[in-house]
């Protein structure tokens, strides 16, 4: 893997409720200085990203329902319609966690094909959020054939704020049930390259962080030990 490979892996992230709009608008220049996959931002700044990343390969992603993705799904649904207006072209929703744990999954379903059909007019992708950390294994494999039936583009680890983050079993659990049906999200707690790239080898591919530049800069060092060539 190249340094421009491995950089094309991470989603440049900043989504804490105390960053500003000039935050927000470092985050995309970062994005693009460095060739991130995308900038993942809060959705109040989507204007922003897509005028700063206007004409770049990088990618304005936001997320919708977050954090905790108990909003009704007609809520879901108009932030969607509100950031692909603005620009985005990535949306990271939450799942329905409360309705996921109460065994209510024609809800999670139909919440997550909702969201699936409204960005698709203006061709964002889609990553449900299933923060892993709050559910039993049963769940997640529950989750992941609901968003594979519902035309998902992703399924993602964890939001990074409800404790616990990616982790290699997790990846290995979802990439074995979407089986190449969708891509998968690692999110949450990565800091060291050696993390990054054990997810990646795992089945992730992509990876929401905002330690990214160090990352890189750690990739670009070779200071690590580094998977099996081709075991990507």
């Amino acid at each position: 893997m190249t340094h421009a490979e491995f950089a094309r892996t991470i989603d440049h992230t900043l989504l804490k409720p105390d960053s500003t709009r000039r935050d927000c608008r470092r985050i995309c220049e970062e994005a693009k200085t460095h060739g991130f996959a995308s900038a993942c931002i809060l959705p109040a700044w989507v204007a922003d990203a897509a005028e700063i990343l206007d004409g770049s390969p990088v990618a304005v992603c936001t997320v919708i329902g977050f954090p905790h993705g108990i909003a009704p799904t007609g809520a879901k649904v108009a932030e969607v319609h509100t950031v692909v207006a603005d620009g985005a072209k990535e949306v990271d929703m939450v799942i329905n966690i409360s309705a996921l744990k109460s065994g209510s999954d024609l809800l999670v379903f139909q919440d997550i094909e909702a969201v699936v059909e409204a960005a698709e007019p203006g061709g964002a992708l889609v990553k449900v959020i299933f923060e892993c950390a709050l559910l039993t294994d049963e769940e997640k494999q529950r989750a992941c054939r609901m968003c594979v039936e519902a035309g998902a583009d992703f399924v993602k680890t964890s939001t990074g704020f409800a404790g616990g983050g990616a982790t290699i079993a997790d990846v290995a659990l979802m990439k074995a049930v979407v089986d190449g049906e969708a891509q998968i999200k690692a999110a949450g707690g990565i800091r060291t390259v050696e993390d990054a790239l054990a997810l990646l080898n795992a089945g992730a591919d992509r990876l929401g962080t905002s330690a990214g530049i160090a990352l890189l800069e750690a990739f670009r060092g070779g200071n690590f030990a580094q998977p099996a060539s081709g075991s990507y």
